[in-house]
């Protein structure tokens, strides 16, 4: 029997009584992926192998997420692990407390916030709920079992808010005026925008370019503007205020 395996991510040391080893995993394949926003298109794994035994992995699939602040996402992932060993332990961790991992459940200000939805056998999927910006993380997966431990390089979780740049502020007459919704990461391939004036939406203005432009503005286009993701109205950005003078 293999006496204290630890294997964090990409190396794994397999100790013995009197002397130890260290293999070393085949390198992690990642692409991108597609989702609330990514770098690649495939799923990213963080191996680790001990011969003639199934291979630790955690794989996530997404490796960089990008999602907007009062929304909730998902961090979809699956993991493996020797087939005789049982699990003692699975949670999801931000930050070492000297020599442990500190699990997120026990943290304040995360209950109620997020829930593993995941289970003691290969789903291991943490959904974060009324994203905050300070959620903005790198977020990995941990297990224990009845023979070693095991965790998953980071997910990166980047939480925007919108933001409405409005260029210039305070115009005259028949001058043009550019709208520009601005978040801190890229969101989801064909990302649609919704615009607003004093709370309303502006007539045929749904987009999918983050810029809009007021033509030949009169004192009528004086008000307050904001903008939001379609799908997402109900967190739309700050409004900007628009002032229009006869001339």
């Amino acid at each position: 029997m293999i006496q204290g395996v630890e294997l964090e991510s990409t190396r794994l040391v397999i100790r013995y009584p009197d002397r130890w080893m260290q293999r070393a995993p085949p390198s992690s394949q990642t692409t991108n992926s597609i989702g609330l926003n990514t770098s690649s298109a495939s799923q990213y794994a963080s191996t680790g192998y001990v011969a003639g035994q199934k291979c630790w992995s955690v794989t996530y699939t997404h490796q960089k997420i990008c999602a907007l602040k009062g929304s909730t996402v998902n961090i979809s992932c699956s993991y493996t692990y020797p087939s005789y060993h049982e699990i003692k332990q699975a949670f999801w961790f931000t930050k070492w407390s000297g020599m442990d991992a500190e699990d997120l459940s026990s943290v304040p200000g995360y209950e109620g916030h997020i829930e593993y939805r995941g289970d003691k056998e290969s789903d291991c999927t943490l959904r974060i709920t009324d994203l905050r910006l300070s959620d903005s993380a790198g977020y990995r997966f941990r297990f224990i079992t009845s023979g070693g431990k095991f965790s998953g390089s980071p997910v990166s979780l980047t939480v925007t808010d919108v933001v409405l740049e409005m260029d210039p502020t305070s115009v005259s007459e028949r001058e043009n005026i550019t709208l520009t919704c601005r978040t801190k990461c890229t969101l989801v391939p064909n990302t649609a925008y919704s615009w607003y004036k004093n709370g309303q939406p502006l007539p045929n203005s749904n987009t999918y370019s983050p810029v809009y432009i007021l033509f030949s503005v009169s004192s009528e286009d004086t008000g307050r503007y904001s903008c939001a993701i379609e799908g997402h109205e109900d967190v739309p950005s700050a409004e900007e205020t628009l002032t229009v003078t006869c001339e």
